[in-house]
């Protein structure tokens, strides 16, 4: 009996393909958003690093460094650059003053809440259009992406 499976992809072809199509997914969730948004909407560096401080509420600089793959003086620049807007907040150490905390404010929240509730009803309102197969195989690759990301950070982490 002939196996009925499907060939598994070429792995050139498809990371070429990735490769592509993530970036291109990204920008046009972003230019939708920022269409959509009702103040000025941060760079996506800013916000990645918002989005890693509200998970992580008093980390520290080096601390978000590590965590979204940047240089340290670069994520100290975009500490600088949100607190001069009133998004985040630096809260000393008190053991060490050389120490830095990072914690959102109020505004942070609730515009990081509603860049958050427009990319999702973006990526809702498209998934919609979608069929029931390819609805299940976004599904199915949510958790092959979520690997393929943690295989590609630095061996370090």
């Amino acid at each position: 009996m002939p196996d009925s499976r499907a060939p598994a992809p070429d792995p050139d072809r498809l990371a070429s393909a990735l490769a592509a199509c993530l970036p291109e997914l990204n920008r046009a969730l972003e230019r939708r958003v920022t269409q959509d948004i009702r103040h000025p909407k941060p760079p996506e560096g800013q916000l990645a690093l918002l989005r890693f401080v509200l998970r992580n509420e008093g980390a520290t600089v080096r601390e978000a460094a590590d965590a979204l793959l940047m240089r340290p003086n670069n994520v100290s620049a975009l500490v600088s650059q949100l607190t001069d807007g009133g998004l985040l907040e630096r809260r000393r150490d008190a053991a060490d003053k050389r120490i830095a905390h990072l914690h959102p404010t109020p505004r942070a929240r609730r515009e990081l809440a509603e860049v958050q509730r427009l990319r999702n009803a973006h990526v809702a309102r498209a998934l919609h259009l979608l069929t029931d197969g390819e609805m299940d195989a976004l599904g199915s690759a949510v958790g092959a992406l979520t690997s393929l990301a943690h295989h590609l950070r630095p061996a370090a982490e």
